[in-house]
């Protein structure tokens, strides 16, 4: 069978440990078989990242400007016993948070269904996407330990010179101080990202802060929200049969458990984060979850919304078994090629794609599946597979298809 030819390359962003072995397999098994891969590689592996200063994240980000897609493999964000055991020169920072910074992205993330696992939360029928807000906040935040007794003041410096301060807190003894800051440029690029995502979609659009704690800093996020969605939205949203609605985010989180689902839910940078997770375990899993950065300029980056998974990396340098699921990762290549074939005008492409998440879904509703989902399914007699076992028998069933 002749190959599916590829018009444009996508960039290909590799990463670190276990999901790195994922990686090469399902390229191995699930991709190159089919598919003439054409792609941009830039090894984002934490010793490559160190090497070059962690040049190469910011040259895979500004590839993805130049293709428009990019797909990338989870990576190790380093901390103190990183240091240590990779001997780096710093501790470089996350390369998703790099990425998304330059791209001035939002991420979206929602849960991948399947037959026999079934939400935590019953009433949930439908898919939840979350919109995570991809810049500021905590994630580019400043942090200051006060030792003693002393004054810690905000303190803004116009560029005429003239200064605002205000009292942040009198300390009569150690204690720590953070800033955080976010742009109203990004504030916007989160807004629109959220509302052209729901119209494309068809999805109702949620978004929560904290405006009636937080009077400048969250209230900013609702206000922008507001005066975009009036100006340029309200009347494609009636069309599509859509809404927008805003709300705190603890109501949110209250009304998110009792709802049904099948819809955005749009979150500031670190609720995002934390919300998402949530979504995603209570749905099934961390490995059974979709994530795309979307920008306004309309590039798209592809990952998987877990981490490196250490703890089978370690188990397989041993020599020992693992069970490790890849599905979050065959879908990020999934969706980049999608888009890709999108883009490029290439529906072979986007078929294959389709086929190949449809053979996936297939295969664990079968009740062939990796150890994680084995202990929540509700299938009877399933068959747990190792990790490599388990991307062979989609390829099984990918081929009879």
């Amino acid at each position: 069978m002749a190959k599916i030819a590829m018009t444009t390359p996508l960039v290909e962003m590799d990463g670190d440990e276990m999901t790195r072995i994922l990686w090469k397999m399902i390229k191995d098994e699930l991709l190159l078989p089919y598919v003439d891969l054409k792609t941009e590689y830039y090894d984002l592996g934490l010793e490559h990242r160190n090497e070059t200063d962690d040049q190469v994240t910011r040259d895979s980000a500004e590839a993805t400007k130049k293709y428009g897609v990019a797909v990338k493999c989870a990576t190790i964000t380093p901390n103190a016993a990183r240091m240590d055991e990779y001997h780096l020169k710093e501790m470089w920072k996350s390369p998703n948070g790099t990425i998304r910074s330059m791209l001035d992205g939002t991420v979206f993330r929602a849960p991948i269904i399947v037959k026999g696992i079934e939400p935590c939360v019953r009433n949930w029928e439908k898919p939840i996407t979350l919109a995570r807000h991809a810049y500021g906040d905590v994630y580019k935040n400043v942090e200051i330990a006060a030792n003693g007794p002393g004054k810690a003041e905000l303190v803004f410096t116009a560029a005429d010179g003239t200064e605002e301060r205000k009292v942040i807190h009198e300390f009569d003894g150690p204690g720590v101080i953070q800033g955080v800051h976010n742009t109203k440029k990004s504030i916007e690029s989160f807004a629109k990202a959220c509302f052209n995502y729901a119209l494309d979609t068809k999805q109702d659009l949620w978004f929560a802060t904290k405006d009636t704690i937080s009077k400048t800093y969250d209230h900013t996020f609702k206000d922008v929200f507001q005066e975009i969605f009036d100006a340029d939205y309200k009347e494609k949203f009636d069309a599509a049969g859509i809404i927008y609605f805003y709300t705190l985010i603890d109501d949110a989180v209250a009304r998110v458990m009792k709802a049904k689902g099948g819809f955005i839910w749009a979150c500031k940078n670190y609720d995002g984060d934390v919300m998402s997770d949530m979504v995603s375990s209570a749905f099934g899993s961390l490995a059974m979850m979709t994530s795309v950065l979307v920008s306004p300029a309309g590039v798209y980056e592809y990952e998987a919304a877990h981490g490196t998974v250490q703890r089978h990396y370690y188990k397989h340098l041993a020599g020992e078994e693992t069970s490790t699921n890849s599905v979050a990762t065959i879908f990020a290549w999934t969706g980049a090629l999608r888009k890709r074939g999108e883009l490029d005008g290439n529906k072979d492409l986007m078929a294959f794609a389709d086929k190949l998440e449809k053979a996936t879904i297939d295969t664990i509703e079968s009740g062939r599946m990796t150890k994680d989902l084995a202990l929540i399914t509700s299938l009877k007699d399933v068959t747990v597979l190792n990790s490599e076992n388990f991307i062979k028998e989609i390829r099984k069933t990918l081929e009879a298809m």
